[in-house]
């Protein structure tokens, strides 16, 4: 048979757009490309055991490289499998390129095995989803889903391909897709406009997103934040969009109650929302979150987001990077000796507040040294005295953990820091994998908790597979501790007096032994169930770059005894 194939056409295709790791879990009806990849050793292919450790694996690695990842699901099932995990990907703009084949067009009004409209599957979870139906426009479509997925704002696409389009004989040329430039900056007018609002505050306040991270507008935020004075507090992110150790970062809104966020967006009297929208969580507030009278400025890349729940006085469709590089120019063209000196008082203030809260958090972590069962702190600060901070990529889904991680290995550089997003459990294992694939000489470690875990326990083996040297950290407390603290808050709001947790919330029985589990899949791993154990497993932890697990045994509020009794049916 003359010419290529489509099957090995779209590998060239793959690779001419800068893809050459394919995160996959191979099934029949992709036979055909996966058996082109022999011709293709620049293409490697990272083998999952399941669809969504694939998908996290990618989107740890888009979120390290900033570049479309590609992902290899399989048909109807594996795309089930893979939908939360997808999921997860657009709500953090990951430009994950997701492929999967299907058995052929000429078989899809059979209703066959397997059978399903895959584009209906994945449209709601991606930013794009579409077939391709024909061999003279295959790679023509895989060029406008690569575009689509790295144009901001990013997010992942879905491209199904049936089999007998890859089979036949493809003519089309390879070149790289375009990806257009969205680099632009608000007119002067605007420009003007938002700093003398914001100059005319008494209290501004600057609310953040990924949309800062992405545009690598970390220095221009930070310059903006300092000659106002304003408090700045992360909204919707999973990449680091500010120095933690700043005086002026004051962490997080929250994800889940719009009770917690409310005292923070009602503070200000002028408001800037940069790359994110207000506000995401679970159960927010229905109604006004800013004061009466507070003005709001939202610069953003996605126009969708601009005004979506909450009014705002002036909204702009720019580049972060631009227009927050300008935004502090004019201020600082505008601001007068008077506004100036306020500006100072109030990071003075503001920093010391914030020393003061962050050394009684230490002092309250003294105190549990030397406790059993353990404390988050007590391993988090023994960790932090053996990593070079900056040589290291921390990928976070310790979830209730995460306060204790962060106080002692404070997120400071881009790229340096992972957060989960987007609700789902699991990423924080494969996505460690993906950063490590994308920053070999970077010591990576990947936090998860016993229940988030356990959805990709797996991931273990595909690191081993690869031999690529994450670490791993499971913060076992028997209990899925993020539900129990929910539902505190949920019998608070209703003022329902508080009782025992629900019997679904407790893992405790049978205990899951992580260090076993690990090396069943080759992953040397220890158990941590005592202080003087900590600074022996860190140490055999950072002794290679090989993959190993620390099974770290922490207090928690769980009852075996009683699951195993009431389990019993």
């Amino acid at each position: 048979m003359a010419g290529k194939t489509g099957n090995q056409k779209i590998i060239e295709q793959f690779l001419a757009d800068g893809m050459d790791f394919m995160f996959g879990n191979p099934g029949t009806v992709e036979q055909g490309f996966l058996d082109a990849l022999a011709e293709y050793p620049d293409m490697k292919y990272i083998l999952t055991l399941q669809e969504t450790i694939a998908v996290m694996a990618g989107d740890g690695y888009a979120r390290a490289t900033q570049k479309p990842t590609l992902v290899q699901l399989h048909s109807s099932p594996g795309i089930g499998n893979a939908v939360g995990a997808v999921y997860q990907a657009k709500r953090g703009h990951a430009p994950l390129v997701v492929i999967g084949s299907d058995a052929g067009v000429q078989y899809m009004n059979m209703d066959a095995q397997m059978a399903n409209d895959l584009v209906a599957m994945m449209a709601p979870v991606t930013k794009y989803a579409t077939m391709a139906t024909s061999s003279k426009s295959l790679l023509r479509t895989i060029r406008r889903a690569v575009k689509i997925a790295t144009t901001a704002p990013m997010g992942p696409v879905y491209i199904c391909l049936p089999m007998d389009v890859l089979d036949e004989i493809n003519d089309e040329p390879v070149f790289p897709s375009c990806i257009p430039s969205t680099r632009v900056a608000p007119s002067k007018e605007l420009i003007a406009q938002s700093a003398e609002m914001l100059l005319a505050a008494e209290k501004p306040m600057i609310f953040i997103g990924d949309g800062v991270a992405y545009s690598g507008a970390i220095e221009e935020l930070t310059k903006v934040a300092e000659i106002l004075g304003a408090e700045v507090y992360g909204v919707e992110f999973g990449d680091l969009v500010m120095d933690n150790t700043h005086p002026l970062y004051q962490g997080t809104t929250g994800h889940m109650f719009g009770s917690y966020s409310k005292p923070i967006t009602s503070k200000g009297d002028v408001n800037l929302v940069v790359g994110t929208y207000m506000v995401p969580e679970v159960f927010p507030d229905l109604g006004e979150i800013y004061a009466p009278d507070a003005k709001v400025i939202h610069y953003d890349l996605n126009a969708y987001e601009i005004a979506k729940n909450h009014r705002v006085d002036l909204g702009v469709v720019c580049d972060p990077k631009l227009s927050l590089a300008e935004l502090h120019q004019a201020i600082e063209s505008l601001i007068t000796p008077e506004q100036r000196a306020a500006a100072n008082q109030r990071i003075e203030q503001i920093g010391n507040a914030k020393k003061l809260k962050l050394a009684g958090e230490k002092e309250l972590d003294d105190k549990h040294k030397g406790s059993h069962p353990l404390h988050m702190a007590q391993f988090t600060s023994v960790l932090a005295e053996k990593l070079n901070q900056d040589e290291t990529i921390i990928f976070d889904e310790a979830l209730t953990n995460s306060p204790a991680l962060s106080r002692y290995i404070p997120p400071r550089l881009a790229g340096q820091y992972f957060f989960t997003r987007g609700g789902s459990l699991g990423v924080g294992f494969p996505g460690a994998i993906g950063a490590k694939l994308a920053h070999p000489e970077k010591t990576v470690i990947g936090f998860s908790g016993d229940g988030g875990s356990m959805y990709t326990i797996q991931a273990l083996w595909s690191a081993v597979r690869h031999q690529t040297g994450a670490k791993f950290v499971v913060c076992n407390n028997g209990s899925y501790k993020l539900l129990q603290l929910n539902i505190d808050q949920y019998w608070q709001e209703r003022e329902i007096p508080k009782h025992d947790h629900p019997l679904p919330f407790d893992l405790s029985y049978p205990a899951i032994r992580f260090d076993l589990l690990a090396k069943s899949m080759g992953v040397d791993a220890v158990r941590v169930e005592k202080e003087e154990d900590i600074l022996p497993a860190i140490e055999r932890m950072l002794a290679d770059d090989k993959p190993f697990l620390i099974d770290l045994v922490l207090e928690g509020d769980h009852r075996s005894d009683w699951v195993k009794v009431n389990c019993s049916h």
